[in-house]
């Protein structure tokens, strides 16, 4: 079995984001993605650990999943890194056009724990060059 591109994979509908710890350790998590151009943008939680780890290691792997998280497909070496926080509503809001079925919940769940640019921080993740 061929490793497929960073090109196969970004599009898919869910992602396994896969970050690493300074030793090497894998720690993957489910996330939903926008593909942008030839960028993947992810919203998280501000200061949330994978932000941590993205921070100290911006190696990352990303494969496509269901939408629990079971990988279904062989991971794509990507790099990522956190972006200012001027950037959170739009990677927010690509997220959100993406997702728009789920967006009856995941907004006023953002808004009642504080605020999309509070609370939040968009991540970009690209192909390794």
């Amino acid at each position: 079995m061929t490793t497929p591109a960073f090109s196969d994979v970004y599009r898919a509908k869910y992602l396994l984001l896969t970050t690493f710890t300074k030793d090497g350790k894998p720690k993957p998590t489910p996330v939903w993605g926008a593909p942008v151009g030839d960028r993947l943008l992810v919203i998280t939680d501000d200061g949330s650990w994978k932000t941590k780890r993205i921070n100290n290691t911006p190696r990352v792997t990303i494969q496509k999943c269901g939408a629990l998280g079971k990988p279904k497909g062989d991971p794509v070496e990507a790099v990522a890194r956190v972006l200012p926080k001027s950037e959170t509503r739009r990677v927010y809001d690509a997220v959100i056009k993406r997702y728009w079925w789920h967006a009856w919940w995941f907004v006023p769940h953002s808004l009642v724990r504080g605020g999309i640019d509070k609370v939040h921080i968009g991540l970009e993740i690209t192909a390794i060059p």
